[in-house]
């Protein structure tokens, strides 16, 4: 048996049409819109930091150096170890209100780090005052 098809005719959509309405749209839209105007531009003054010459610092605070081993001096005492913080409590009775500066090797361990700062600690230093002067040595540029 042999049944006989209706062709439909293909849905065309009108382009032509299309593309004048999209053209009048868009100009309606640029006539139309009104720009932004510029904002008055808020100035903010940045904090700048000053140098300060390292020879005030160095006669107002002691040094306490931690090499890349692990070996601790205070000023040029050699410290042995585990008798930082007793060393750290007899020096602060013999120099009241001195202040503390740590500096670490680049390549120190952070558990030696914080055992540092544990005996500083127990010792009644307010690590507070102790890390902002932190200085990092690299061991490398003297090598």
């Amino acid at each position: 048996m042999h049944f006989h098809r209706i062709r439909r005719k293909r849905a065309e959509v009108p382009i032509v049409p299309m593309i004048d309405i999209l053209f009048i749209l868009l100009v309606f839209f640029i006539v139309s819109t009104t720009f932004k105007k510029p904002r008055e531009i808020l100035h903010i003054e940045l904090p700048t930091v000053r140098e300060i010459p390292s020879d005030t610092v160095s006669d107002a605070r002691s040094v306490i150096a931690v090499d890349a081993t692990g070996n601790i001096t205070l000023d040029t005492l050699a410290v042995p170890e585990g008798l930082l913080e007793s060393y750290l409590a007899a020096y602060q009775k013999q120099n009241p209100g001195r202040k503390l500066e740590l500096e670490a090797d680049r390549k120190l361990p952070l558990e030696r780090l914080l055992q540092v700062w544990d005996s500083l600690t127990k010792a009644g230093i307010s690590i507070a005052d102790v890390p902002a002067r932190i200085k990092v040595k690299d061991s490398a540029a003297k090598d």
